[in-house]
């Protein structure tokens, strides 16, 4: 009762800091949804409506040159899921090529709780907690390849038009091996986060092109492309590497995709007040996508009535590898938002009272090459 207690309040106070009712409205019923309602598992198929329009141009211009060259290197770059080293055997438990290395967790914490994890059971807490960030990647993954589908049919330039195909096969092929390097090498897979589900929910149900690929290209992907890096440096697990660095590959071109299309629309085809409803909307899921990494998925399974949510939020915000994993993430979210003009004075202090504000002077993602992000994890 406490932790449901707990969970409610941790939702309230989502809803209640959004200050834009425009915001308010556009992300409430997602909330209602995913935080209140936890549809994401209840253990069946969710139906969301979709609701977009479609923009057909029949005179096929060429007519965003930038977009045009991320669709020749996307079609280079295309990659067979069935070519990564399968045969490769994965023991999670292996202190040899473990998942994620010990000091990932902070366990000083949790021992200071009374909760004595011996050094199996230490293995198989790093193991969950890969596994349950495996599963967000495939969860978040599936959101992605719906939402490319809908932007493609949505975005008003033809050449985006050609390279969003390409992304909606990238967003397949990664729901394909995250699937299946869960289901054949880990053999566990946990729920949907429900900031994730709230984040993913908003997405599908707005009909408007510019919101779909700010949620999904700037604000999921970016993201993702931090969490997929950090995981890639942590790991010694041969596959999983292999897995990520295919999959960051791909990721770094989307969200290029994403700053290349927006940074125009926003600063010089929308009203101030449409710009500064996406700017507080980033705002909001950037809180989301910051709340999504306290893995409430594992703590009921590990925790729960060893300890309170709260001393678990305090176990992951103190951990050295979670906080590497938002650290890296915000470092790539934050110079995009300002990249494409949402980040004016008027956000700025919102951004620093969390905390977020120290990422603003790195590189957006049309700086960065994929081979520049690989080169900066080794």
């Amino acid at each position: 009762m406490q932790s449901q207690i707990d969970a409610y309040f941790e939702a309230m106070e989502v809803l209640f800091s959004v200050r834009d009712p425009k915001v308010l409205t556009a992300l409430g019923p997602s909330s209602v949804r995913g935080l209140l309602l936890h549809r994401g598992k209840q253990g069946t198929p969710t139906d969301m409506p979709a609701t977009h329009t479609a923009h057909f141009d029949w005179s096929y211009p060429n007519d965003q040159p930038e977009m045009a060259d991320l669709y020749r290197r996307a079609k280079v770059g295309q990659w067979n899921g069935d070519d990564l080293p399968w045969n490769i055997s994965v023991d999670p438990l292996d202190p040899t090529r473990p998942l994620i290395p010990e000091e990932f967790l902070c366990f000083e914490e949790i021992e200071a709780l009374g909760i004595k994890l011996d050094k199996k059971e230490r293995a198989e807490l790093g193991y969950s907690m890969c596994a349950w960030m495996l599963s967000q990647f495939l969860h978040g993954e599936q959101g992605a390849l719906f939402a490319a589908a809908q932007v493609t049919e949505a975005v008003q330039f033809f050449d985006g038009k050609l390279y969003g195909a390409t992304q909606v096969m990238d967003e397949g092929r990664h729901v394909e091996v995250f699937n299946r390097y869960l289901d054949t090498k880990l053999n566990k897979l946990y729920q949907i986060n429900d900031n994730l589900f709230v984040i993913i929910d908003s997405l599908m149900t707005d009909g408007r092109w510019d919101m779909k690929f700010l949620g999904m290209q700037i604000m999921v992907e970016g993201l993702a492309l931090g969490a997929f890096s950090t995981l890639y440096k942590e790991t010694k697990e041969p596959l999983l590497k292999e897995v990520l660095k295919m999959v960051i590959q791909d990721e770094a071109r989307h969200v290029h995709y994403g700053v290349c299309a927006l940074r125009e629309h926003f600063t010089k085809h929308i009203t101030e007040r449409e710009r500064q409803e996406r700017e507080d909307w980033s705002f909001e899921i950037a809180l989301l996508m910051r709340n999504r990494f306290a893995a409430y998925e594992v703590y009921e399974e590990w925790f729960e009535g060893r300890m309170t949510r709260a001393e678990w939020r305090n176990v992951v915000y103190r951990s050295k590898g979670m906080n590497e994993f938002r650290t890296v993430m915000f470092s790539r979210l934050v110079p995009n938002l300002r990249e494409i003009g949402l980040l004016s004075p008027r956000i700025m202090p919102r951004y620093e009272e969390v905390g977020l504000m120290q990422y603003f002077g790195g590189l957006a993602a049309d700086q960065l090459t994929a081979d520049k992000l690989l080169a900066d994890l080794h």
